[in-house]
C-alpha cells in the first residue's frame, strides 16, 4: 500500500476488502469544493470495507493510504459469504464496526470542540498505536488535509509540540520523543477511542 494510494472512492462499488498490517489508511469525507477531513483511521487493528456486510456496496467516504506499508486484500464476495455463516467472523466484524463508529463520532466532536494542538496530539497517538515505531511519515500539508484545518495551524501546533520536547519534526517525518507527555496534552478523545477498542477487541488492541 503506497503513500497516497486511493483504495475506495465515494459511490464506487467495492470489489475488495482490505486488512492493513503495517500500513495506515485514512477514511476521508470530501466536500464539493474539494476540501476534506478525516473521519477515522484504520491500521492493523481493523479492516476497510464494512459497507459490504452492513448492507451496502458503496461508501460516501474516500479511503487513502496515509502511511505506506503492507496489508491483505480479500475479494468482497468471500467476506460476505463468511459473514453470512453467522459465526465468529461475523461477531468480530460487528464489534470492530462498533469501535469504528465510536472513533468516527469522537473525531467529529474533537474537530468541533478542541484546539488544533489537541487534534494533532490525538491524531499522532492513534497513528502510533497502529505503527511499530515512534516515527510517522507525513507532511504538514497532508496532516492539515486530514484534520480539515489550514496548514499554518498545523505548522504552529507542531512547532509548539517540538519546542516542548514532545516531538521532532523534519523532512516530512514526525518522531515522538515523549509519548506520556503527548497523551497528557491530548484531549480526552484519544482515550475514549482507545478504551472502546480495548474493550471490544481485547486480543488485538495494543
Amino acid at each position: 500500500m503506497t503513500l497516497g494510494a486511493v483504495l475506495y472512492e465515494p459511490g464506487v462499488r467495492m470489489r475488495h476488502v482490505y486488512f492493513p498490517t503495517t500500513a495506515i489508511v485514512s477514511l476521508l469525507y470530501v466536500m464539493e469544493n474539494g476540501a476534506s477531513a478525516e473521519i477515522a483511521i484504520v491500521g492493523n487493528e481493523g479492516m476497510l470495507g464494512i459497507s459490504l456486510f452492513m448492507g451496502g456496496e458503496t461508501t460516501p467516504s474516500r479511503a487513502v493510504v496515509q502511511s505506506a506499508g503492507y496489508g491483505f486484500r480479500l475479494e468482497a464476495q468471500l467476506l460476505k459469504e463468511e459473514f453470512g455463516r453467522f459465526g465468529p467472523m461475523m461477531h468480530l466484524l460487528l464489534r470492530y464496526t462498533q469501535a469504528l463508529i465510536t472513533q468516527m463520532a469522537q473525531t467529529a466532536v474533537c474537530n468541533r470542540h478542541h484546539s488544533v494542538d489537541q487534534q494533532l496530539c490525538r491524531w499522532l497517538l492513534l497513528s502510533l498505536d497502529r505503527l511499530s515505531s515512534s516515527e510517522v511519515s507525513m507532511t504538514q500539508e497532508l496532516i492539515a488535509n486530514m484534520l480539515g484545518v489550514r496548514r499554518e495551524g498545523v505548522t504552529e501546533a507542531a512547532g509548539k509540540l517540538q519546542d516542548a520536547g514532545l516531538i521532532r519534526y523534519r523532512r516530512g517525518k514526525i518522531t515522538v520523543l515523549d509519548r506520556p507527555a503527548l497523551e497528557a496534552r491530548s484531549c480526552e478523545c484519544y482515550q475514549v477511542v482507545k478504551t472502546e477498542f480495548d474493550r471490544l477487541l481485547p486480543y488485538v488492541a495494543g
